[in-house]
């Protein structure tokens, strides 16, 4: 098979990237489950923008102290910058952000944040951005979605991407060559046993990267949301209590009701403290209560939260909920620069897949899907430019015999990767 750009992941990254490529490229999209079914998707709390220019140090400082000053100031710099026209391309999409009642733009707070700058839609901003995106996609018509199919490998010589092998919807192996492939296949969710991520989403750039050399970068900087929904059922993808909640006023408290923490800290922080008051106690989890709240604005502001809650047996807010750390956020990845180029020639990375340096040692909540899709169009800008310089070349004689067994495969890269990872497996 053979296309003009090859985007692997279908998330707020891969569809933004797809928009903002010219519409006499070919693109072809796979994407390892079905659309739906990305992280991007999962996106609750909402998404950051510069709101005006008096926000900016603020904002710049809030970033870089959650950080803890390990990120790349010039990257953080673009991605606010730039926030403003990303917002503009949503609003022209059709993206329904909350508006105040003289109908301008609303902006809530979460932790970290000096100042309320995150536009959101209800509990569901990730599902609100990403599902327009995907409208818009549908109607490009150089632009191909291939559902259920996987990427196993990558096609490269000399230090040049030339495609991918993949696995299709059938089972069969097959190759796809392009003169650009962009790796936008989410983060390392699926190797944890506890995590906020679908099941799928197992690392499979980051494993591809290790495999050919490509630079990697702060493997090891995995983030854990502080709060999420307690299940004794081993089987359940944990389910996120957004930031957002502490932000509106929600209090954590241990098995006593004495509160232990500060909720507005940094992610990193506030999960430490719940695990230290964890094993002070010896429990499974702590206790979030949503009372500081007002019931019509909890209602309003996160209905599917409330109705979780309430399906598993907690009356919000009078009751309290059972919430526990779990992994959530992958800081690292395939190492990029500002435009979202990797180490190899004609291979782009984009979103949680890629390292820009953005979010240093710990993200800022509410910065995953401006950062993803920022960096997607300055991706989508240079392949554009770039797009006559590169190579393209057959692959008649590609071996799958490696690629057979998918289990052992999927377990090569999970190794690969803790292996890198080394003791420190997060932050």
């Amino acid at each position: 098979m053979k296309t003009d750009i090859l985007i692997v992941g279908s998330g707020c990254a891969g569809l933004y990237c797809a928009l903002n490529l010219p519409k006499d490229k070919k693109i072809l999209m796979i994407t390892k489950d079905i659309v739906e079914h990305s992280d991007s998707f999962l996106a609750q709390g909402g998404m950051c923008m510069l709101k005006s220019p008096d926000d900016y140090q603020s904002y710049f400082n809030d970033t870089m102290r959650a950080g803890h000053f390990e990120n790349n100031p010039a990257a953080v710099e673009t991605m606010i910058k730039e926030s403003p026209d990303l917002v503009k391309d949503l609003l022209s999409y059709g993206v329904d952000f909350q508006r105040d009642e003289e109908g301008n733009l609303a902006f809530t707070r979460e932790g970290a944040h000096t100042h309320n700058r995150i536009l959101y839609h209800k509990d569901v901003t990730g599902k609100e951005i990403t599902s327009h995106l995907y409208e818009q996609c549908k109607k490009l018509e150089n632009l191909t979605i291939q559902e259920q199919w996987m990427m196993v490998d990558l096609l490269c010589e000399n230090n040049r991407c030339y495609g991918i092998v993949v696995r299709k919807d059938n089972g069969q192996l097959d190759t796809i060559t392009a003169n650009d492939t962009v790796l936008a296949c989410g983060g390392i969710g699926g190797i944890y046993r506890y995590s906020t991520n679908y099941r799928h989403l197992t690392g499979d750039g980051v494993a591809a990267a290790l495999r050919h050399g490509v630079e990697v970068q702060n493997i090891n900087y995995v983030q854990f949301h502080p709060t999420t929904f307690y299940s004794e059922k081993e089987e359940d993808r944990s389910f996120l209590i957004s930031e957002s909640v502490r932000g509106e006023g929600a209090l954590l408290y241990n098995n006593k009701g004495e509160r232990f923490t500060n909720e507005l800290l940094p992610r990193d922080i506030v999960t430490r403290n719940i695990k230290k008051e964890m094993k002070k106690e010896g429990t499974n989890h702590v206790w979030l209560s949503m009372r500081p709240i007002e019931p019509e604005q909890l209602e309003s502001h996160f209905p599917n939260i409330v109705k979780h809650c309430r399906d598993n047996g907690y009356d919000v807010p009078k009751d309290m909920i059972p919430v526990v750390p779990a992994q959530h956020y992958f800081m690292g990845g395939i190492k990029v620069n500002l435009q979202s180029k990797t180490s190899m020639e004609q291979l782009y990375a984009i979103g949680e897949t890629a390292c820009n340096g953005v979010h240093g040692r710990n993200r800022l909540a509410s910065n995953s899907l401006l950062e993803s899709m920022v960096f997607a169009k300055r991706a989508a800008i240079e392949m554009t430019e770039q797009f006559q310089n590169t190579e393209t070349r057959e692959f008649t004689d590609v071996d799958f015999a490696p690629y057979q067994d998918e289990k052992a495969w999927a377990e090569e890269n999970k190794r690969m990767i803790l292996k890198e990872m080394g003791d420190k497996k997060d932050v």
